[in-house]
């Protein structure tokens, strides 16, 4: 049998992978601080007996795309975005710590701190916790303040100071829980220089009109594979009819 029907058949495939990547973009294009997912193409041949006249396009996972995006005014106190290059420190749902763009902090009925999708909120030590206040600020290195419930402005004091951080980002790979992780595991360091803006909050980096011309694309391509396959088809039950032919 012709490879080139095994050819286009992984062509499809791996369309179709590169198809659910974008389409995940741009579900997500609305997420606050979602970094979008990228994916390569790569050659690769053909293996076993025969003279290798087939190549296989298979697409990998490129990584992620950590452009920022656009800061959007909130006014609300627990709304963060981080300057420039930087990570906000979380708690993974196994426990392990993991970094995020997502500033839109909540904090819980027992005090803790945590992003919108529910992930603990981390400083060097640990989870923040705050005790229960009626004004909650945070300062642009990350510092927690607040004015604890039944007390003046007078008495604002810093309980907390968020975790940022700036490992290299060839260090960083998303994970299937959507935050970023460091490759070999552990923890990055606390970075001094990063800090973030209060009230504010920033956008998915993703262009949604970009990630609707690559659907359209990969949605003609993989037309194109479906082509090649019936006519490698095609072309070989003509080759069998010929040499059926006495």
């Amino acid at each position: 049998m012709d490879r080139g029907l095994y050819v286009a058949m992984t062509g499809a495939k791996q369309i179709m992978l590169a198809q659910a990547a974008n389409n995940h973009n741009i579900a997500n294009s609305d997420t606050v601080g979602f970094l979008a997912n990228t994916i390569d193409f790569t050659s690769e041949p053909v293996y076993g007996p025969g003279y290798p006249s087939r190549v296989n396009a298979v697409a990998g996972n490129g990584g992620v795309d950590f452009a920022g995006g656009v800061l959007q005014d909130t006014g609300r106190s627990m709304d963060i975005a981080v300057n420039g290059p930087g990570l906000i420190a979380v708690q993974a749902p196994d426990g392990s710590e993991a970094y995020t763009r997502a500033g839109d902090l909540r904090v819980t009925a027992n005090g803790e701190v945590t992003t919108a999708a529910g992930q603990p909120v981390l400083s060097d030590a640990g989870p923040i916790a705050i005790p229960p206040s009626t004004q909650v600020t945070i300062g642009t290195d990350g510092t927690i303040s607040v004015v604890p419930l039944g007390l003046s402005a007078a008495a604002q004091s810093q309980v907390d100071r968020i975790k940022l951080v700036n490992p290299p980002t060839a260090d960083l790979v998303k994970g299937a829980d959507g935050l970023l992780h460091l490759k070999g595991g552990g923890k990055a360091k606390a970075d001094e220089t990063v800090t973030v803006a209060s009230g504010v909050l920033e956008s998915s980096n993703v262009n949604a009109a970009q990630s609707l011309v690559n659907m359209i694309e990969l949605q003609r391509l993989y037309e194109l594979q479906v082509k090649s396959m019936n006519s490698t088809d095609t072309n070989e039950q003509s080759a069998e009819r010929l040499m059926s032919v006495p």
